[in-house]
Formats: structure tokens, sequence, C-alpha cells
């Protein structure tokens, strides 16, 4: 890389650190920035890592390019606020990553008997593990403090209920899931006759929620993967919807429910095959 682009690159991520820290300023910053703390922007930075998988899964490179930016917007951000609480800051982000790439690749930054083809194979994860034994680690208290608060909420599900099967805590039949599953959609009916309480009501979806997860484990499915292929589903029939009104010169919000059940019908049958 000749230093000419490379000064280019250091130029533009400077710039964007004084963007970052503009937005942040007490005095003339953006008021919805200067709200957000580490909690509230963390749902943000999911979303972008999921959109970026998006672009690859499409092949979509221009989208791709600026997905990049906004996942690194959110680094930048976070650092932002760690700066300012004087926890670190940006270049420490750069400094650690780079120090821990060096120690995980031996075999491309160590010596000859390092770098052998041998060397490679395993060396990732046992200096991961190496690396994980050498942090101070936090009082456990529980079988399942193992199980990392960051992954997606149906994903961490089943990894708690697997957790837990493993010391006996299951149902032993999948009919007492899905009793379970009866009790839980009951409770959020009675939930909505006492009017309704968000709070409340947040609370016992959650509960229906995580029953669904243990029926997905039961069934040996992936509910991540089953939610994002209902996902789909619905965008590809809710789509020929569009496309049939279209055709007539109408669109879903001049249509009623009705008409469009019927057409979301049509497509569940054209998929099907079945004319």
């Amino acid at each position: 890389m000749s230093d000419n682009i490379l000064q280019g690159d250091l130029q533009r991520i400077e710039r964007l650190l004084e963007i970052m820290a503009r937005l942040r300023a007490p005095v003339g910053g953006c008021p919805w920035d200067l709200e957000q703390d580490f909690k509230s922007i963390a749902p943000y930075t999911i979303e972008e890592a999921y959109e970026v998988a998006e672009a690859i899964e499409l092949g979509d490179m221009a989208e791709l390019r600026d997905e990049l930016g906004d996942l690194l917007l959110q680094v930048v951000f976070h650092a932002q606020m760690a700066s300012e609480e004087g926890s670190f800051a940006f270049g420490d982000v750069v400094q650690a990553i780079n120090e821990k790439m060096i120690r995980r690749h031996p075999h491309v930054f160590g010596d000859e008997e390092t770098r052998g083809a041998d060397a490679v194979k395993g060396r990732w994860e046992e200096i991961k593990a190496a690396e994980k034994a050498a942090k101070p680690k936090p009082t456990k208290t529980s079988l399942l403090d193992d199980v990392p608060y960051a992954l997606p909420a149906l994903v961490r599900a089943v990894k708690l209920q697997d957790k837990a099967a493993r010391v006996g805590f299951d149902w032993p039949d999948i009919s007492l899931v899905i009793d379970k599953l009866n009790e839980e959609m009951l409770e959020v009916s009675q939930e909505l006759a006492k009017g309704g309480d968000a709070d409340r009501l947040e609370d016992e979806m959650g509960d229906l929620l995580f029953v669904y997860a243990n029926l997905a484990r039961h069934l040996k499915v992936d509910p991540e993967a089953a939610l994002r292929r209902a996902n789909a589903k619905f965008r590809r029939r809710f789509g020929r919807i569009e496309e049939w009104l279209a055709e007539k010169g109408a669109r879903p919000e001049d249509s009623t429910l009705e008409e469009m059940d019927a057409l979301w019908n049509a497509a569940k049958r054209e998929e099907r095959g079945e004319g």
C-alpha cells in the first residue's frame, strides 16, 4: 500500500472521529446523539451488523460499502462515549485489535518454525483459549453464567435451555411443551383482557417467545433460521400483493384488508403450485 493511499485513509478516519466528536459536543452538538449511551446504541450496532450480513447475502457491493461505513460509525460512536468518560479512546480499540491479530497469527508474524502449515492447525483456538484463561474470572454463581448476553435473544434462549436440560431441568415430552405454550398464550389473553399494561404485556410476550424457542429446540429446529425463513416468505408474498395491486393501478394503502387477504392466499397457492 502506497504512502499516499495510507495517508488518505488516515485523514478520512480522523475526519470521521472529528464528526463524531462534534455530534457529541455539549454545545452545538446533535440533541439525539447527546442523549445516547452504550445501552441505547447497542441495538443499532447489532442492526448494522445484520445489515452488513444482508448486503453480503445479496451480493450488493455498493450496499456493502455503505453498510460497513454504518458499522464503522457504531465503533466510533462507542469509542467516543468511552473517551468522554475516560475509559478508552478509538486509538486504544485499534491498538487492541492490532495486538490481538498479531498474537493470534504466529504462523504469519512469528519465526520460521511457527510459520509452518502444521503449526497453523488449531492455533487460533488455542491462543484464544489461553487469552480467555488469563483474564480475571468473574465469580461464577450459576450454571448459566457461561451463556453470552450478546447472543440474539432466540439463540440465547435455546442455549440457556440446553444448559438447564443437561442437569435434568427440561420437559421430558414435547406434548408438555405444547401445554406450556397454550398456558402462556392464555396468560397473554388474560393480560389483554385486563387492559393490556405495556410492561406486563412485554413480560408475558417474553414468556411466550421463550416457550416457542423451547418448542423449536425440542423439534431440533433453529428458531433463528425458522424466523428468517418466515420473514423471507412474508416479504415474498407481500411483494406479490403489491405487484397484483399495481397491475390494477392500486396500492396496499388504498385496499381493504379483505382484498389483500384474498391476494395473500392467492400468493400462497401460487408458491405451492396449486394454481
